[in-house]
């Protein structure tokens, strides 16, 4: 499964591309379906993700090392 993870500092956002995610057509061109399968997948593990492809995750000092794992 072809994954791009965008980061700046404590912000993320993952893409399921094959190709680097640089603007907004790139963004875009992500498969959203794989997106709402991984969101389901997470949320079912007890893992509250942003619902949109297009959010930011936000990491804090309250993970931990085995959080992020």
């Amino acid at each position: 499964m072809a994954l791009q993870v965008n980061a700046f500092g404590s912000l993320l956002t993952p893409f399921f591309t094959d190709r680097p995610v640089r603007d907004y057509q790139t963004a875009v061109s992500a498969d959203t379906a794989k997106y709402a399968s991984f969101f389901n997948g997470m949320l079912a593990r007890g893992i509250y993700a942003p619902p949109s492809q297009f959010e930011a995750w936000f990491l804090s000092a309250a993970h931990t090392s085995g959080d992020i794992e």
